[in-house]
This record gives structure tokens, C-alpha cells and sequence, in this order.
């Protein structure tokens, strides 16, 4: 068991390569390896799965990762849009110690579905909005509702990679991402209605 840490977090997602190792107990000892190297630097390793990757194609297959690395400087990293897209069970979260998820990764997108990894690919790296803009603010409210039930308490980041905010002013990309916060904390994680924002954030991306 390697020696309990604090402090920053380092993504490291899991491989995509057609030739990457699929073993699961030598992908174990590289992740123990790196994050043994983390601790002298004060560093936690949240490891990623991803839905197009062969080794790791989800939270799930990331936590029985870091389950059998043993390394509590070691937890996962889970990104709410590969949740939604690979249309993950959302109660399978709750397989998963609390304290072994490091940073929850929020975004959301426009298409109601994607019909092949290629385009969710594309999506991921291209298209996606910030959560509550579009098509899928009910199930990541409920995600988060649900992380909360089972006693999340660690950060959230905005994960959202799309073009257009890259035309867009600074501070126009800023204001959209703190309307986005607002919605998750004031309506999400206190809610007691079901996110009455939605529709306010939703013409608000599309102006």
C-alpha cells in the first residue's frame, strides 16, 4: 500500500493505441509505478477511462484498475460526457468508493444520440457545450445527484473542448462557464425542483 497523499491532480487517461497492453494486472503495476513517482511531488494520479480506448473503456474498468494498483495516491477520474454518450448505467457509480474518485469532469452536448465511437469521438474533442446548454442537463443532474447521494465530495471541472469557443471573446466563454456553475450549484447539488435553469441556459447558448 503506498503512502496516503493530498494535494493536486493529474488526469492520465487511458490508452486509445490499437497496440496498447489490454492485461490488466501489468496495467496495475504501471499505474502503482507512476503513482508511487507522484508522491516525492505531492501529486495524486486520477486515472481515466475513456469509451473508445481498449484497456480502460469506462469508470468502471478504471476503478477495478486502481483497485488492484493499491496505491491510495491512485483514484479515477470520470468524465460525465463518456457516461452519457456510451449510455453507461448511472447506478454503477455506486460500485465505486467515494473516496476513490479524485475529479468528476462535467460537460454536456447537442445530439440526442451518437451511432458510432468515431463520432463520439469527434464530439468529445470538438463539440462539446457546457452543462445545462444542451440536450442532456436531466441525466448530468442526475449524475451529480447521484455522486452527491453516495458521498462525493471531492472537485468538479468543466471538460469542454469545442471550436467555436475558440472564435469566441475570453470573457463571453468565462460568463457561460460561470452561468454553468451557478446552475450546478444553486439547481443541482441544493435542488429541490427539477432544474428549473435549463431553459434560461439553453437560449442563452444558442444566442
Amino acid at each position: 500500500m503506498c503512502s496516503e497523499i493530498g494535494g493536486r491532480s493529474l488526469v492520465v487517461e487511458a490508452s486509445t493505441s490499437t497496440h496498447a497492453a489490454t492485461d490488466a494486472d501489468a496495467i496495475a503495476r504501471d499505474l502503482r509505478m507512476l503513482a508511487v513517482l507522484a508522491i516525492p511531488l505531492g501529486i495524486r494520479i486520477a486515472f481515466k477511462g475513456g469509451s473508445w480506448s481498449r484497456t480502460a473503456p469506462d469508470f468502471r474498468a478504471a476503478g477495478d484498475l486502481v483497485f488492484r494498483a493499491n496505491c491510495s495516491n491512485l483514484g479515477v477520474a470520470i468524465d460525465a460526457f463518456d457516461v452519457l454518450a456510451a449510455g453507461v448505467a448511472q447506478d454503477d457509480v455506486e460500485a465505486i468508493d467515494p473516496q476513490q474518485i479524485f475529479v468528476v469532469q462535467l460537460s454536456d452536448y447537442m445530439w440526442q444520440e451518437m451511432r458510432s465511437t468515431e463520432e463520439q469521438a469527434a464530439t468529445a474533442t470538438h463539440f462539446r457545450v457546457f452543462p445545462g446548454e444542451g440536450a442532456h442537463s436531466e441525466g448530468l443532474a442526475s449524475f451529480v445527484t447521484r455522486l452527491d447521494a453516495i458521498g462525493y465530495y471531492g472537485d468538479y471541472s468543466f471538460d469542454v473542448y469545442n471550436d467555436d469557443y475558440l472564435q469566441m471573446p475570453p470573457e463571453t466563454v468565462a460568463m457561460r462557464a460561470r452561468r454553468a456553475a451557478d446552475w450546478l450549484g444553486e439547481t443541482v447539488l441544493r435542488r429541490a425542483l427539477p432544474v428549473p435553469n435549463m431553459e434560461r441556459l439553453q437560449r442563452a447558448a444558442r444566442g
